[in-house]
């Protein structure tokens, strides 16, 4: 009995993985001054019990944190993708330059760093793919220190990706919560008009009785492609190829699938926009934060204290960037605040932002998810890029 909470096996991977869970998403229905973190605490019970000496299976966590990841931006796929496309005529364009400045601004910002501080312009390639939240960007970055004979920095970069990633979440929440007082938003004014529904004129009420049947087959057939589509080697010139990876190869045929299977009648807007999908979604994400947690290791405090000066400049790579472009929409471009709070997640291909935008949006809003699907890919192609491109100007 007592190996069930000691233990590293099957077993003790779903206990705690059910505790980082449950505890998290009650945790999460706490508010103070009227904010909540949200699903974001199952990210922190994770860290928790990781840091009391929690040890787990690390490749069990892995693959359950990816194919985590992967359910949740299907669903997310699926959900925006039927409206993706008229969406992205009105205002995609804008917003991906928006990405654009804001992926320049956070590298800008990183070699600013480096060379103030006196960091190693390598090192400070882990701090920023923790402090953007992107996991690819990490493994490309591994990948060319590798290529490069750099001894120990693949270890270095995983330390500064470690310790910034957690607060990088954090940080993204803060984000869209601060530009409400910065931009005097007032939610209750703030129009949610522009939906899925609107950008779909065939769709029409759906009875709840209805809503509730979910088709597996499309599910699976997209998550298939889209692996083999992340898996696809992308030649940039550089010592290795880029890759859409297991979140952005998934997210993209998602979108595509779910656009081209409505068109073709292969199945309904209420299948894409169902409460079988959108309990994929919260599922998917669920498992992602809690094996992160889980993961992060009982050598995370110890790396924080050894490190912690990589913490203050990961704050400052992930507020700054997102905080001056989306403030530039709001103020400038007239953005709405649930499109702009998807931007920001997307922007930082983060996924726990999206999360908390869905809860502080109004029921059925869809603007988050297509603010977040719509930067996604183009953000994922230049945190893979960039994060190689630090490292080798740091030679």
């Amino acid at each position: 009995m007592i190996n069930l909470f000691t233990g590293s096996g099957v077993g003790p991977t779903i206990l705690y993985l059910s505790i980082s869970i449950f505890a998290g998403l009650l945790l999460g229905k706490i508010k103070i001054a009227k904010v909540s973190l949200g699903i974001t605490w199952v990210l922190f019970i994770g860290i928790a019990l990781s840091a009391c000496g929690i040890t787990l299976n690390a490749e069990m966590l892995h693959i359950i944190k990816e194919f985590g990841l992967i359910l949740f931006v299907v669903a997310v796929g699926l959900q925006v993708g039927p409206g993706f496309f008229h969406s992205f005529k009105k205002g995609g364009l804008a917003m991906n330059l928006m990405a654009l400045v804001n992926v320049a601004l956070g590298v800008l910002i990183t070699i600013i760093i480096a060379k103030v501080a006196h960091q190693d312009l390598a090192d400070m390639a882990g701090v920023y793919t923790g402090a953007i939240t992107n996991t690819p960007g990490l493994s490309a970055a591994q990948q060319a220190v590798n290529d490069m004979g750099i001894e120990g920095g693949a270890d270095r970069l995983a330390a500064g990706y470690a310790v910034t990633y957690p607060l990088a979440v954090v940080g993204m929440i803060m984000t869209c919560i601060l530009l409400r007082p910065l931009c005097h938003i007032d939610l209750k004014n703030e129009p949610t008009s522009e939906t899925i529904l609107e950008s779909n004129p065939e769709k029409q009420a759906t009875p709840t009785s209805q809503r509730h049947k979910v088709n597996l087959v499309p599910i699976f057939v997209i998550i298939a492609l889209g692996i083999i589509v992340g898996s696809i080697p992308i030649p940039v010139g550089m010592k290795a190829p880029i890759k859409l990876g297991l979140a952005g190869g998934p997210l993209v045929v998602a979108i595509i699938g779910s656009w081209l299977g409505v068109r073709k009648g292969w199945f309904t807007v209420e299948f894409t926009d169902s409460h079988g999908v959108w309990m994929l979604r919260e599922v998917g994400i669920a498992l992602f934060l809690a094996g992160v947690g889980l993961g992060a290791g009982g050598k995370f405090v110890d790396t924080v204290q050894e490190h912690y000066m990589w913490v203050l400049y990961g704050i400052i790579i992930t507020i700054v960037p997102p905080i001056l472009v989306a403030t530039f929409g709001r103020l400038v471009l007239k953005m709405n605040y649930y499109t702009l709070m998807g931007f920001i997640g997307g922007s930082h291909t983060d996924p726990p932002t999206l999360a908390f935008a869905n809860t502080v949006a109004p029921e059925g809003c869809k603007l988050p998810n297509m603010g977040y699907a719509t930067v996604y890919p183009l953000t994922m192609f230049l945190r893979i890029f960039t994060a190689q491109l630090l490292v080798l100007l740091a030679i």
